[in-house]
């Protein structure tokens, strides 16, 4: 758990020296920071959906609840749910 803490931490760095680099104000105006955060989800989910494209698997409602419900909501999959 602290480790989440940290890296988030240290990515937080990251981006104040981006930020001053590029002279943008910190915080960043709102658009900003929704295009970044929105990139962000696209990079972090972008890997395991191109992966699983390549190898045939079937991109579908249930691997994603299975693959991303307990990210979003923190709670974990249900029961049923199984990937193939």
């Amino acid at each position: 758990m602290l480790k989440k803490y940290s890296v988030s931490f240290a990515a937080g760095i990251l981006a104040g020296v981006i930020y001053t680099v590029l002279d943008v104000n910190s915080p960043a105006p709102p658009i900003i920071a929704l295009a970044g955060l929105l990139g962000m989800q696209i990079g972090e989910h972008l890997i395991p959906l191109v992966k699983r494209w390549k190898t045939g698997q079937p991109v579908n409602l249930l691997w994603f609840r299975h693959e991303y419900h307990h990210k979003i909501g923190d709670n974990p999959p249900p029961s049923g749910d199984k990937t193939s």
